[in-house]
């Protein structure tokens, strides 16, 4: 049998730019970063100082009160972009189609301001005080366990939970179930909400975020000076759903989803394998799967964290995959304006691909100032750029050695 063909057909976002998919698009092609000075931590206490924060949020505008309390921050970006997703979709979700509409949202920490409060009332009042929502908000799964309620969805309900490559690995994974037929439709993409002391503590041990005080130019990919990524938060998804599906309903089709690879690097908890040996066997496991050739892929949102050894492989990477045709790419990392979503980077970033292809726009890499020898692609640099986009590789990889890539391609 053959596998069935998957589209997008709606888009959803909660992130740093914008509260909705427009905003954020506006926002990324005007080259405006999210990027300021951390207000959910005391930055006195950090050498951090800065974040990509979601701002004005309102959950009441997806859910009541009494159903907001229950969910952990990074549970409530994600129904609100599944919402958003669904209405941009025109997807009725009823009894003639809920067993066949699944969902698949990732995130890589889950629920960790709520651990942390719970753990706070724990020590300070004892266990009887912790909440019995403790459980199922902090959960990684239950972004997806909620959206599932929410909207009625009850087909195949799932989370890959492989730290910065979460988003992506979703997406992967629920097109994969499409295509073997095990969902018509699925809502998938990434959620998450780290921004909390331990969070932040743990990665400033780690001295994987940016010390630079300056919001305007603490995430820099690719540049000569970046320093470390700058923690973000929001959620990105997707509707994908069988091309049959989309053309009975008349549904608009933003793009085709035709290629997923993955791989690990067996290699070191936090590192990348040198040479990003890891990260080129997915892309090129997704070349394959999409059945297409090198040459055809015009643009690749890069994971470009603006971490010395990501940017360095990265690079490595991209070049080993496409050879000569490495330096006719366009190379951009859309995180030196969102920050690094962690587990929803590969969602907002799928979010920002297809809207790459659907209006032949590639977003910059902002902040990118001085080169760096070992990075020596184009990277669109500081200003969107106008050209045809026909395929989009777009690439998310994790602590614990995850790789992952996507490619997308405008449909025919």
């Amino acid at each position: 049998m053959s596998e069935r063909r998957v589209v997008v057909t709606g888009l959803g976002a909660v992130t740093p730019v914008g509260n909705n998919v427009e905003t954020m698009w506006e926002n990324i092609l005007a080259g405006k970063s999210g990027i300021g000075l951390v207000t959910r931590v005391n930055r006195d206490d950090f050498p951090a100082k800065v974040a990509a924060e979601v701002k004005d949020f309102d959950v009441l505008e997806y859910v009541d009160k009494k159903e907001a309390r229950k969910m952990d921050l990074f549970t409530q970006y994600a129904v609100a972009a599944a919402k958003m997703a669904v209405a941009d979709a025109k997807l009725t979700i009823d009894d003639s189609n809920r067993d066949d509409v699944g969902v698949w949202i990732g995130s890589g920490i889950g629920g960790m301001q709520t651990w942390e409060d719970q753990h706070t009332k724990f020590l300070e009042k004892g266990p009887r005080r912790v909440s019995p929502f403790f459980v199922p908000m902090m959960i990684p799964d239950m972004a997806a366990g909620q959206v599932s309620i929410q909207l009625g969805a009850r087909g195949i309900n799932s989370c890959s939970t492989t730290a910065c490559a979460s988003g992506a690995n979703s997406i992967g994974d629920a097109f994969r179930a499409i295509q073997r037929g095990d969902a018509a439709y699925m809502i998938a993409g990434g959620a998450e909400a780290p921004i909390s002391n331990m969070a932040f503590a743990g990665f400033t041990s780690a001295k994987a975020l940016s010390t630079n005080e300056d919001p305007s130019k603490a995430s820099r990919p690719f540049d000569k000076n970046r320093d470390g990524f700058v923690m973000g938060e929001g959620s990105g998804l997707l509707i994908l759903e069988t091309l049959e599906t989309a053309l009975e309903r008349g549904a608009h089709i933003y793009g085709e989803i035709v290629g997923y690879g993955a791989t690990g690097d067996a290699y070191h908890i936090t590192a990348p394998a040198e040479g990003g040996e890891g990260a080129a066997r997915a892309m090129q496991k997704a070349i394959d799967d999409a059945g297409i050739a090198h040459d055809e892929v015009d643009y690749v949102n890069a994971h470009g964290t603006s971490t010395d050894l990501n940017d360095k492989y990265e690079t490595m990477a991209i070049k080993t995959v496409f050879g000569d045709h490495a330096h006719q790419l366009a190379v951009s990392s859309t995180k030196s304006m969102t920050g690094h979503l962690l587990g929803a980077a590969g969602g907002i970033e799928a979010v920002i691909a297809v809207k790459s292809i659907k209006y032949n726009i590639i977003p910059a890499t902002t902040n990118y100032e001085t080169p760096d020898p070992e990075c020596d692609l184009d990277y669109v640099p500081n200003e969107a750029r106008k050209q045809e986009v026909n395929v989009v590789m777009s690439n998310s990889l994790g602590f614990g050695g995850h790789n992952v890539a996507l490619i997308f391609k405008k449909y025919e």
